[in-house]
């Protein structure tokens, strides 16, 4: 071989070696490819989870059924964010009558506790931790409401790979693990969440195999048995005696009666997608309200990382959440009007409160005319779609730990506020207002995706901005996930409490100086946060090729996978 060749022969190895090695930049595709699937989808917070729905799907599971499993197993491999001592929320597009059905099994609070118990104890607030925020856990009735109306495989079925993973043991991931960590000095000191979740006497560490007995009993149980064994059974028995003899007030009456309602979700239509919501008690309709302000400027001339579109995404979501703070409550107790805060005409009034060079103090709620979670998605090859989000709020809940049962009650009572005459006023019998909610969005009347962001109050933010950067700056479902967000906080909440004035606005990493500056520039007060951003997974159905695509979040362990 003569020299020529051999420096030739050279030169081409070193470029397919730096080839090989390449990040691909400046593409759609540049964080991570879309899944692409003919015949089912699920995109959850986990992986093994996200098998585990995929494995129903292929078994002839429904959406549904895959949905429940996958909740299942986030319950016991995630339960820094969810569990069955929570709420849950679901839009399901029901692929026969070609229409969407709304689930909201959320619980309410205690009959016999009174906001006079409160007052009289000295409370300003309903506290964050121990017994007294403690509502009827409602995931478990949305399980087997969901699985009556949709369901294909039986509950053991559909339960029995939790179950396996719950004697078994499975390796817990770096992120749960760093959030275990953080609960543990928070939660220990209450009876039982020690012997449930330490048993070593601390949290397990990434990679090491966790274990629930308690939890694989409680789903045998309700496999079983079914729904009643949670709510009229020995467990509604051990729930409510251990809540009250740690100063709680949740009875077996309050579980025993309780139920989930099915609702008719609501929209707003933006640049031709109808973007649908759950009313409240949750605070879904805030996107609604947000896409309906912006829907009037060209933001997709601006740019997403455009001084210009931050500035006026701020100012649109201060707008709603005033309303938010105002109005969003348990529509059964207070006359929500939904329809009018959801209006175009109402959101051309709000509009013009906006001023383009200069960020708000403060806006004041309008008067409209009166007439750490988990989301998954979940689509089966029959074309039902399932958006689904469970919770049992600030991570792992109330720390209140039922002896035996393997799960941390929720403390979603802290969502009431104290105040006398407000929408959302703590009353007997009530659901809380409700940060958790799952999207979904149509086209022309047909499916078109299932989406859901986590993360409080960055939802509604975060759900407007998955729609912005789909329809206005044209990214693929997997990279308007992966796209820097805005998160701001402020001014006031749906509790009563007062934020910073102005509020405070974070930018995630990728965001330039030069917008940071400008958004000072205009008033804003920017602070670095780690992580309030959430967490995005989300299913979309292509009718021309009909595929599906899956996308889930680079934030978390998420998984999206079909077949």
């Amino acid at each position: 071989m003569n020299r020529k060749t051999l420096l030739s022969l050279l030169v081409s190895l070193l470029a397919l070696q730096a080839a090989s090695q390449d990040r691909i930049t400046g593409r759609n595709f540049a964080s991570r490819s879309e899944v692409i699937a003919q015949n089912g989808m699920a995109a959850t917070s986990h992986p093994l989870a996200t098998q585990i729905a995929i494995d129903i799907l292929k078994q002839g599971g429904s959406a549904v059924d895959a949905a429940i499993a996958a909740n299942a197993a986030l319950g016991l491999m995630e339960p820094t964010g969810c569990g069955i001592g929570g709420d849950l929320f679901a839009i399901i597009w029901d692929a026969e009558s070609g229409r969407l059905q709304g689930l909201n099994a959320s619980g309410r609070s205690p009959k016999s506790l009174t906001i006079d118990y409160f007052i009289e104890n000295g409370y300003d607030y309903i506290p964050q931790r121990g017994a007294l925020p403690v509502s009827v856990p409602g995931a478990v009735d949305g399980w087997f409401e969901m699985h009556q109306k949709f369901g294909r495989l039986t509950m053991a079925e559909i339960l029995q790979p939790s179950i396996h993973y719950a004697r078994e043991g499975f390796p817990v991931t770096e992120l749960i693990a760093y959030y275990l960590h953080n609960s543990a000095p928070i939660l220990r000191r209450f009876p039982n969440f020690e012997e449930t979740y330490m048993p070593d006497g601390r949290m397990p560490e990434k990679g090491e195999i966790f274990r629930n007995p308690y939890l694989a009993d409680t789903y045998e149980t309700l496999g079983r048995e079914g729904r009643d064994a949670f709510y009229r059974g020995e467990m509604a028995r051990i729930m409510a005696a251990y809540v009250q003899e740690n100063g709680g007030f949740l009875s077996y009456d309050d579980l025993a009666g309780h139920s989930s309602s099915w609702v008719d979700p609501v929209s707003a239509n933006y640049r031709g997608y109808d973007v649908w919501q759950l009313p409240p008690n949750g605070q879904g309709i805030a996107t609604l309200q947000i896409l309906n302000i912006l829907e009037g400027y060209d933001i997709g001339s601006m740019g997403l990382y455009s001084p210009e579109y931050v500035h006026l995404f701020l100012e649109a979501k201060k707008l709603a959440y005033e309303d938010r703070a105002r109005y969003y409550a348990d529509m059964d107790f207070s006359p929500v009007p939904v329809e009018q805060l959801i209006s175009k005409e109402y959101a051309a009034e709000r509009r013009q409160l906006i001023d383009p060079e200069r960020a708000a103090r403060r806006y004041d709620a309008g008067v409209p005319d009166q007439p750490n979670t988990i989301y998954l998605c979940v689509a089966d090859k029959d074309g039902n779609m399932v958006s689904l989000i469970q919770s049992n709020y600030r991570g792992m809940g109330s720390g209140m730990t039922p002896p035996g049962l393997g799960f941390v009650l929720q403390n979603r009572g802290e969502g009431f506020t104290l105040e006398p005459g407000h929408f959302n006023t703590y009353e007997p019998g009530k659901r809380p207002f409700h940060t958790i909610i799952p999207g979904f969005v149509t086209k022309d009347g047909e499916p078109y995706m299932s989406f859901g962001v986590m993360g409080g109050g960055m939802q509604p933010q975060g759900h407007a901005q998955i729609i912005i950067n789909m329809i206005d700056f044209g990214m693929n479902l997997q990279e308007a996930g992966d796209a820097p967000r805005i998160h701001h906080r402020g001014s006031s909440q749906p509790t009563g409490q007062q934020m910073t004035t102005g509020g405070i606005v974070n930018l995630e990493s990728g965001f330039p100086y030069e917008t940071v500056r400008a958004l000072l520039g205009k008033g804003h007060t920017i602070q670095w946060a780690r992580g309030p951003f959430g967490g995005y997974q989300a299913i979309m159905w292509d009718p021309v090729n009909r595929v599906y695509y899956g996308a889930s979040e680079s934030r978390k362990d998420g998984q999206a996978a079909g077949y």
